[in-house]
Order: C-alpha cells, then structure tokens, then sequence
C-alpha cells in the first residue's frame, strides 16, 4: 500500500493556487500519474485527518498529473496549507 508521500510528489504554488486556497478552500498538488481519485482521496483523508468535499484532476503539459483538492467547509485549506509550508 502506498504512503501519502508515495503519491503526492509536490504542492503547486501560484499566485493562483494561493488565491484557490483563500477563496475556494481548495489545495493544488502535482501527484504521482497512476494515483486515482479514491486512492488520492483515502490517503488523504487518513494522514492529514481531513474530510474531502471533491477532487478534480487532469494531465498538464509535460505529463504531469495536477490534482485540486476542494477541503469540506469545516475544514480550512489556509490552516492546511501553513502546516505543509505552502502558505
């Protein structure tokens, strides 16, 4: 079974990825490509002890597999973010 960090390669960080976590309450990560939504989902969940409301993925330029994480409400992605360094 894969750890999150077996999955998740490296957090997205924009002017634009700043402006989704203030206002969508969702995170963007670059994540391993054969990673599915509900393995994703599940690790997740399990090591950050959150509850996710949706993912959306798709592969970007050079074939890497950019996912968005939207957070549920009573969640905050900023708290999120300031523990993983990105915020």
């Amino acid at each position: 079974m894969p750890t999150i960090f077996d999955v998740i390669l490296y957090p997205v960080v924009s002017e634009k990825t700043i402006k989704m976590i203030e206002n969508e309450n969702k995170l963007t990560f670059i994540v391993h490509r054969k990673t599915t939504k509900k393995q994703l989902k599940t690790l997740f969940e399990n090591h950050f002890k959150v509850k996710i409301e949706k993912i959306n993925t798709l592969i970007v330029k050079g074939g890497k597999k950019k996912a968005y994480i939207k957070l549920k409400k009573e969640y905050n992605a900023s708290d999120l973010a300031s523990k993983l360094g990105i915020y």
